[in-house]
């Protein structure tokens, strides 16, 4: 009996080959045994060059702050293009700015992968915030919309508090609201404008992540949105500069302080994207008809490309990413 059991090595290694050669011949199955593989369930590459408008531009401009509903061509939050896995799959966000731009490709993003997401927007722009909450509704998600003004500090506790209400919870703060107006000189820049630049830009965000503070637990982030600009500034940008140079770093500053928290603070720090604030007095006619063509990829970013971005510093697997900031730019700017 012990000798029928024994097998020569040559019979173990000759039986594994063959074994080995079955499994490379037979077909590869998914965790579930669907048939699925990699090179059937790829996308097609796509080039970043082509793959959204390029300059030259139509001259157009909108009222402040604008809608993003109303640009030629319209920008891409990534309406139809992402796709989440539930990466933040019961989750509850507030986001800043969500009617547009980053701020609405964030919330749209963050809805996809699992998460509850309140918006905040002016008045003005409802228009576009309710194309946003139905969207992260169509999910299956909570979509919140609370419209005001955050350059009124009682509005933004108050905003703070309707958010945490109204979703259970807070775990992601995105600061991404912004005011953008291009002045060619310093000359031209009124106190009462550099005030709201600053009411918008610096001060609301300490506003709201001191509200936020509270409700956040270990393991929770505050993402801010800050710009090309805070390292390679514009001449008609003065006021808007200094804000996203002030951003970087209370991001960085505010990382080191909650760290011990277990509360991470990271940037996103995007170069010319297509958003309202080009079309609605932060940018030239003469510099929007041709924006985003000096970058080496000769086009501006669209939202949805930056997208992935606020996902990935939102997301618990990021646990050992806190100050930092994430460029997007297209070839152009720091970091």
């Amino acid at each position: 009996m012990k000798e029928e059991t024994k097998f020569s090595r040559r019979q173990v290694i000759s039986g594994l080959g063959a074994s080995l050669a079955v499994a490379a011949a037979g077909p590869v199955f998914g965790a579930e045994g669907t048939g699925y593989t990699a090179e059937s369930s790829a996308d097609p590459l796509k080039d970043p060059t082509t793959a959204y408008p390029k300059p030259p531009f139509k001259s157009q401009s909108q009222p402040w702050p604008g809608l993003a509903s109303k640009m030629e061509p319209r920008p891409d939050h990534g309406e139809q293009s992402y796709k989440g896995s539930g990466r933040l799959k019961g989750r509850k966000a507030l986001i800043t700015g969500g009617d547009s731009g980053m701020g609405r490709a964030a919330a749209i993003a963050y809805a996809r992968e699992g998460a509850d997401v309140a918006i905040n927007y002016l008045p003005a722009e409802e228009a576009d915030a309710q194309e946003v909450i139905a969207l992260i509704k169509k999910e299956g998600r909570k979509g919140v919309a609370i419209p005001g003004d955050i350059r009124d500090e009682a509005f933004c506790k108050k905003l703070v508090d309707e958010a945490v209400r109204q979703l259970g919870g807070l775990d992601i703060l995105v600061s991404n609201a912004a005011r953008q107006q291009q002045r060619a000189s310093i000359l031209e820049l009124t106190t009462e404008d550099f005030d709201a630049t600053m009411k918008t830009n610096i001060y609301a965000p300490f506003w709201i992540i001191k509200a936020a503070l509270p409700h956040l637990k270990p393991g929770s982030a505050i993402i801010g949105t800050t710009s090309e600009q805070a390292t390679d500034p514009s001449e008609n940008l003065y006021d808007y500069a200094q804000t996203k140079a002030a951003t970087t770093n209370y991001v960085r500053s505010l990382a080191k302080q909650l760290a011990p928290k277990g509360i991470r603070v990271n940037g996103v720090a995007p170069g010319p994207i297509w958003t309202p604030l080009q079309v609605s007095g932060g940018a030239t006619q003469e510099k929007l008809v041709k924006f985003g063509g000096d970058t080496p990829m000769k086009r501006p970013g669209q939202p949805a490309e930056l997208a992935s971005i606020y996902v990935q510093l939102a997301d618990p697997l990021a646990s050992y990413a806190t100050g930092q900031v994430y460029g997007a730019a297209g070839g152009n700017g720091m970091p």
